[in-house]
């Protein structure tokens, strides 16, 4: 299948070149602190992850002579998240890695100093820790996950694969500050593809069930899932749901089709957290991360799952299969 990439970069593209790689000098071992709002068993989390470590290693930073990574995990818990990121700012890291909007804002509130990157946020301006894309300022730099605007390509999916549908709920998290952006969108973009928009907030897996039984309660409906904590850790469960209540659903990633998903178009995870690692080497080589621009996703990924179509009813259009950058049948 075609893999399409969309290259947007902030800024002068020469700051974010990898540095050559080098040996390591001998001294102090480096430390790096990470905080996540996922599982430590999640699976994907593990990958993406790896992804950050191998690149580390690639450049330069190898474990346990090199550098020392402390982790901590929330799994979806806001008040264990206050709890974590003070215990890493605790430990005086030479460079924190925060994997998401709530871990960002948790270790913002800790430390105005402490070098921050972050992964997988949605609008780090209106979050309110950097003051631009192009010149963050602080100590704050990182990756954006997704423009919001991608909400709007969420309901042109699900017009061109299940066009009956009117009305769509958006699985969301209200703790995560980057969800009310993207429910922003999709409100605006809903009535334009003829779909009325539900907004569907979830916090654990109880609420997961109601929200998608409520929508299954009338004909036409179809979900939109937004990347958050709940919907990761509890993806297994929306999955089943989708597809017990035959109901078409657009996911933020790849792996949410790969478990059974209908389809999924997002940013490539892995490749945003090698990147992450890019911009930890060059500040532990003396970069300050205020100096370093905020990068926009380069390669965006459209799955979609046959298999779950034709359990649905749904005949995807010749057109859209060719657009996609995987099928999986």
């Amino acid at each position: 299948m075609r893999r399409r990439d969309f290259i947007t970069l902030v800024g002068g593209s020469a700051v974010a070149r990898p540095l050559a790689l080098r040996a390591q000098q001998p001294g102090r071992v480096r430390r790096i602190g990470v905080l996540s709002g996922w599982a430590e068993g999640d699976t994907e989390s593990k990958v993406w992850l790896a992804a950050f470590r191998e690149e580390l290693q690639r450049r330069g930073w190898e474990p346990g002579p090199g550098i020392r990574i402390d982790y901590r995990f929330a799994a979806g818990d806001s008040d264990r998240l206050g709890v974590y990121a003070a215990e890493l700012v605790g430990t005086a890291p030479d460079v924190l890695l925060a994997v998401g909007a709530t871990p960002l804002v948790a270790l913002h509130q800790q430390t105005s100093s402490l070098p921050i990157v972050f992964a997988q946020v949605g609008d780090p301006v209106k979050l309110g820790v950097i003051a631009s894309l192009a010149h963050p300022g602080g100590n704050i730099t990182g990756f954006i996950i997704a423009e919001h605007a991608i909400a709007s390509k969420w309901f042109e999916l699900l017009k061109d694969t299940a066009p009956s549908t009117t009305r769509v709920a958006a699985i969301f998290d209200p703790e995560n500050p980057n969800q009310a952006y993207y429910m922003e969108v999709a409100e605006a973009a809903g009535p334009s593809f003829g779909m009325q928009l539900i907004r569907a907030p979830v916090r654990n897996a109880t609420e997961i069930e109601r929200a998608i039984a409520a929508i299954a309660q009338e004909p036409n409906g179809a979900l939109i899932v937004l990347p958050s904590a709940p919907a990761f850790m509890h993806r297994d469960l929306i999955i089943l749901l989708a597809a017990r209540y035959r109901l078409p659903a657009v996911y933020p990633y790849r792996f949410f089709t790969r478990e059974g998903g209908l389809i999924s178009y997002g940013v490539d995870l892995a490749d945003m957290y090698r990147r992450a690692a890019s911009y930890v080497d060059l500040i532990l080589r003396g970069a300050k991360p205020g100096d370093l621009p905020i990068q926009l996703p380069t390669k965006f990924e459209l799955v979609v799952n046959l298999k779950t179509a034709k359990a649905l009813g749904l005949s995807i259009p010749e057109p859209f299969l060719q657009g996609a950058d995987e099928i999986i049948e």
